[in-house]
């Protein structure tokens, strides 16, 4: 469903103060596992419930989860989201919802920047027995944040407020949450790495949504 034509002069938010807080919530939990990753007293703790996760995720190994679970592993890779953020953002501006795009950009900037500067940060090794081909370091999830940003952004962008993107936003959700959980199954990440990215991911988009609409009501 593409935005209406008095969709220029809409705020694409219906309260960014409770935007401001959703963001803010999921910027402290995701402080909050930087932090204790980088605590060796806290991150002894962390480590034992991923470790527990990971064997969780060894015992329950099967065929077809596995092969759903690599979907998504594909989905969330560069190959599959960068053609999708260049797609929805050529959209936009096909369809002149510049303040639209200019969100969407800056919610996939933000998000795609806090990846790699923060894996470099923390050079946390993988966990074991990965059934996919992974590559960098493993805190935070890459995949998870990208999901995360992707599918809240494009449900902000692409919807008005109400009941229709009140729905789209719990299969946002879901999604993100599958995402970042496949990546937990397949062993590519720890449960902490992935749950810090769906917070990131998240926050990104809310947050950069908030804080324009804010600079543009001021």
């Amino acid at each position: 469903m593409a935005p209406s034509s008095h969709h220029h002069t809409e705020p694409l938010l219906k309260s960014h103060p409770t935007a401001w807080r959703w963001a803010l919530g999921l910027w402290a939990f995701a402080g909050f596992l930087f932090i204790a990753v980088a605590i060796p007293a806290l991150r002894d703790i962390v480590q034992g419930v991923d470790d527990q996760v990971w064997q969780l995720a060894v015992d329950l190994e099967n065929d077809a989860l596995v092969a759903v679970a690599k979907v998504f592993d594909f989905v969330g890779s560069s190959w599959f989201t960068v053609p999708a953020i260049i797609a929805v953002g050529a959209a936009l501006a096909f369809l002149r919802r510049w303040r639209r795009l200019g969100t969407w950009v800056a919610a996939m900037a933000l998000s795609q920047l806090m990846i790699g500067p923060m894996k470099n940060l923390y050079e946390r090794p993988r966990p074991p027995l990965s059934l996919v081909e992974t590559t960098s370091w493993s805190f935070p999830s890459g995949h998870a944040v990208a999901g995360a940003a992707v599918s809240v952004a494009l449900v902000i962008v692409w919807t008005r407020p109400g009941p229709l993107r009140r729905n789209l936003s719990v299969l946002a959700a879901l999604f993100a949450l599958l995402m970042a959980m496949s990546r937990v199954y397949l062993r590519a990440h720890w449960l902490s790495d992935a749950a810090a990215g769906v917070a990131l991911g998240t926050a990104a988009a809310i947050g950069t949504t908030a804080a324009i609409q804010w600079y543009r009501s001021r």
